[in-house]
């Protein structure tokens, strides 16, 4: 089963995979220069769309945000 999901607010739109794709590119670019997608065991995501917000946790410990639409 192929799905995706969509959030929309205040007339903006992404898709789920653009969230995670730029979730990706946090982890690596925050992290060390030898860090990897592949070091990435776990990630949290919670989208609040009226902060233009996205809260990670990164394998269990490591937290932030950064944000959902790029202006």
């Amino acid at each position: 089963m192929k799905s995706t999901f969509n959030v929309e607010f205040a007339g903006k739109q992404i898709e789920s995979k653009e969230v995670i794709a730029n979730a990706k590119k946090v982890w690596v670019d925050e992290g060390n220069q030898d860090r990897k997608i592949k070091d990435l065991k776990t990630m949290d995501l919670y989208i609040k769309p009226e902060e233009n917000a996205v809260y990670y946790v990164f394998n269990e410990d490591e937290s932030g945000c950064f944000a959902l639409y790029e202006d």
